[in-house]
């Protein structure tokens, strides 16, 4: 079998020097398919086991050995949705692979080709308010347009799944809920030099309440804040409140609450931290704070579990889900009992060390190795 994957969004965080969940979710199938090659059967010849495809000679720049097609994926796809037609460069791609495996919601319109697509969630369709509104409407009548030229929909959990159906009108047997995985780094133990390093660095002392995520208003940053301040004044400054994310859209009230956290003594919001940082700061937290308004995965939740502490999230849509019985449930709409679990976590001891134990079980039982797997079982059945 000859396989081509969709890198593009893989391409464009790799020129940004921010690779985000997509980016890694592609880097990852990638890795794993090279290396077993022989295991998954999608070797050819003398040719490399899989082939990275990218739109337009910018994205390619980050990708070298990657086949370019010609357009940008906005006009490409438009292009084939107004005529029907094949996207420009089709034909080419076509003659060099068996199945096309668009991972990051650059989905193409082969004439010849199956085509799997991964799509991770609905938001832009269920919650428009929540997402750029910059072309939002193009861009979601494009969506429902190339999500119908997939032959096989990836998605990574059962609630997206669920999501997908429901908004989508895509029939059920279309559908395969895959789980992500997550980076043995995050396994891996920061020695304490390099974490007094870090922490130096960013004027923080261990044991602080982390946020990790793009600022965007459906990761409820904002709610979080407020539940901090509800705790009592000595517990805010031992257990100060830090937020790392880019700033997003819609986060001028955000970016000023921000501003009077860190005025006020009670918190730091670290823009940009270096993956190889993240590590460091997450194992010195006290708990990850996570109450997202909605997620198809919530990879967060496991990268906290695996850092070895102990994860506040949501008990609604996917995540449930991904955080089993390992993590502290919270109605994400709720400032108060967002406090009331950060409260607990500070106030008992046997209550975090015990989310702690179960969240180290739970997060064993989601890898990229398995992700990958399963995902070369749906190849397969495609091909059959």
């Amino acid at each position: 079998m000859r396989l081509g994957l969709g890198c593009t969004a893989l391409a464009r965080g790799r020129l940004s020097g921010h690779v985000d969940g997509i980016g890694v979710y592609t880097s990852e199938l990638l890795k794993y398919v090279n290396s077993n090659a022989g295991l998954l059967g999608v070797s050819s010849g003398d040719e490399k086991p899989a082939m990275c495809t990218v739109f337009g000679k910018k994205f390619g720049a980050a990708l070298p050995t990657a086949c370019t097609l010609p357009m940008v994926y906005s006009a490409a796809a438009a292009t084939s949705a107004a005529t029907g037609l094949p996207f420009l460069g089709a034909a080419k791609l076509e003659r060099q692979i068996d199945l096309f495996h668009a991972t990051d919601h650059y989905i193409p319109k082969l004439r010849n080709t199956p085509v799997v697509a991964t799509i991770m969630d609905v938001i832009g369709i269920r919650h428009p308010e929540w997402v750029n509104p910059s072309l939002r409407r193009f861009k979601n009548a494009l969506f429902r347009k190339t999500v119908g030229w997939a032959d096989q929909i990836i998605t990574i959990s059962n609630y997206s799944a669920a999501d997908i159906a429901d908004w989508m009108g895509v029939q059920a047997p279309k559908i395969t809920a895959i789980p992500l995985g997550v980076s043995e780094d995050y396994f891996k133990p920061v020695a304490q030099d390099i974490k007094n390093s870090v922490l130096s660095q960013y004027q923080l002392k261990p044991g602080y309440f982390i946020s990790v995520g793009t600022l965007q208003p459906r990761k409820n940053v904002e709610r979080v804040i407020q539940a901090h301040a509800l705790l009592p004044s000595a517990m805010r400054i031992a257990h100060p409140l830090v937020v790392v994310g880019q700033n997003g859209w819609r986060t001028d009230d955000l970016i000023q609450s921000l501003s009077k956290l860190e005025q006020d003594g009670h918190g730091r919001w670290l823009k940009y931290v270096p993956r190889k940082e993240i590590f460091a700061l997450l194992q010195s937290a006290h708990a990850l704070v996570f109450p997202s308004l909605y997620e198809g995965f919530g990879l967060p939740v496991l990268e906290g579990f695996a850092s070895g502490i102990p994860v506040i999230t949501s008990n609604t849509s996917s995540l449930p889900e991904v955080a089993g019985d390992a993590a502290s449930l919270v109605n994400p709409n709720s400032v108060e009992e967002i406090a009331h679990a950060m409260l607990q976590l500070v106030e008992q001891t046997d209550l975090r060390n015990t989310l702690i134990q179960k969240g180290l079980m739970q997060v064993n039982k989601f890898s990229w190795a398995e992700t990958a797997r399963l995902t070369s079982d749906v190849y397969r059945e495609m091909l059959s």
